[in-house]
């Protein structure tokens, strides 16, 4: 049955900050929550997780009512919230007792979880002498060591290089195999059109666009067109009408207005005996269609 939420508003002080939002998520796998700042999306993830009472609407999950009591979640929220001059080992074992845990199961959860995220050599120092980067990385083990059903990633991987952000990827989709239901909220589009199947995107508290991503970006006509080539073709695409938005070392990424300049311009190319290493007529990008739904911002 999942996570439904049915018309659901919350009000600050007379302002709607969600205003009549719904959305589920009725298997494993990860809900993409976007927005700009203050558009909503940590009111909307602090009252599914039963931290705020809303104003309106129903929240369920399993068909329960939604508090703190019967969802087991995990949450890491967007700010920091790691206590800079304590053990990270005391803090770990801190919030497992928290959710409920013994000692010794949290001692295991943690030694896994350690190994996992490599913070191992972290765990006997305070969070002040770790790097942005491992204070993320501790701040995500506690929302997991104790096998939370749901998962709610604020900003995963805020502060992360790439090694490590690869490694937080990994570890999303061994939450999904292992049958966990997660929300994750990013402005990296790329991230979410990565894992997420379904979307919902916020604007001043109101539902802007939902659905599924597949299906959203196929509505869309195509807007680019990607050329590789093994020489400068600046004439031929100035021959076809066609704007370069970006080349590099005879990469180029095409603005497209109408798909048939695009196939002319492959037709030309092959006739002048120009080596075509790709060839790819594109739909926009996540974040051409966020940036469409909330750029007036």
């Amino acid at each position: 049955m999942g996570l439904i939420l049915k018309n659901v508003s919350k009000s600050f002080a007379g302002k709607k900050a969600v205003d009549n939002i719904s959305f589920s998520l009725n298997e494993p796998g990860v809900y993409g929550l976007l927005g700009t700042n203050g558009a909503g999306k940590t009111t909307t993830i602090r009252m599914l997780l039963g931290i705020l009472n809303k104003d309106a609407g129903e929240i369920t999950w399993n068909g329960k009512t939604v508090d703190r009591k019967n969802v087991n979640f995990g949450y890491l929220p967007e700010e920091r919230g790691v206590y800079q001059k304590t053990l990270i080992i005391d803090q770990l074992m801190y919030f497992a007792e928290l959710k409920g845990m013994n000692k010794r199961d949290a001692e295991k959860s943690i030694k896994e979880w350690a190994k996992k995220l490599k913070v191992e050599e972290y765990l006997n120092k305070t969070a002040e002498k770790l790097s942005k980067g491992n204070q993320q990385k501790i701040q995500l083990m506690t929302a997991l060591i104790h096998n939370p059903e749901l998962v709610v990633l604020d900003e995963p991987f805020s502060g992360l290089d790439p090694v490590n952000t690869d490694l937080i990827k990994n570890i999303i989709i061994e939450l999904v195999r292992n049958g966990k239901y997660v929300i994750m909220s990013a402005h990296q589009m790329a991230t979410i059109e990565e894992f997420c199947s379904n979307i919902l995107i916020l604007d001043k508290g109101i539902t802007v666009l939902q659905g599924n991503l597949k299906q959203i970006k196929d509505s869309y006509p195509a807007n680019r067109a990607k050329v590789e080539v093994n020489q400068n073709i600046d004439n031929f695409i100035k021959e076809c009408n066609l704007e370069i938005e970006n080349e590099v070392d005879n990469n180029y990424i095409l603005k497209l207005d109408n798909e048939e300049k695009a196939h002319n311009l492959l037709k030309i190319l092959v006739q002048n005996n120009v080596v075509v290493n790709r060839f790819e007529i594109m739909k926009p990008t996540l974040n051409d269609i966020f940036v469409e739904k909330v750029g007036e911002e």
